[in-house]
C-alpha cells in the first residue's frame, strides 16, 4: 500500500501536481482511497513501486514543492494480493 500527500496545498482548487499524482495512481490500475489528509492506493508491488517512481516524477513536473510517500507491505491475507518483488527482502 502506498499513500502519499503533494504540495502546496491549495484550497481553492485541485492543483496540477495533485491531479498529475491521480493520473498516475489510476492508469497504474491501483485500488485509490482519497482521504482527508491525503491518498492511498493498493495493488501489487510491482505495479505500487512503478507507480511511486511514476508519481514523483509527474507530480514534481507539475509544480509539487513537497511530495510525503509512506510504502506498507501488507501481510498476507491483509489484501489477498500481497507479493514481494523480486530482490526486495523483508525481515
Amino acid at each position: 500500500m502506498v499513500e502519499f500527500t503533494t504540495e502546496p496545498f491549495e484550497l481553492d482548487s485541485f492543483p496540477d501536481h495533485a491531479k498529475a499524482a491521480r493520473r498516475v495512481v489510476d492508469e497504474a490500475g491501483l485500488a485509490v482511497s482519497v482521504g482527508p489528509f491525503g491518498t492511498s492506493a493498493e495493488g501489487e508491488a510491482e505495479q505500487a513501486l512503478a507507480a511511486v517512481t511514476r508519481l514523483l516524477r509527474e507530480t514534481l513536473d507539475a509544480g509539487a514543492t513537497r511530495i510525503s510517500v509512506q510504502v506498507s507491505v501488507l501481510a498476507e491475507g491483509e489484501d489477498g494480493r500481497h507479493q514481494t518483488p523480486e530482490g526486495v527482502g523483508t525481515q
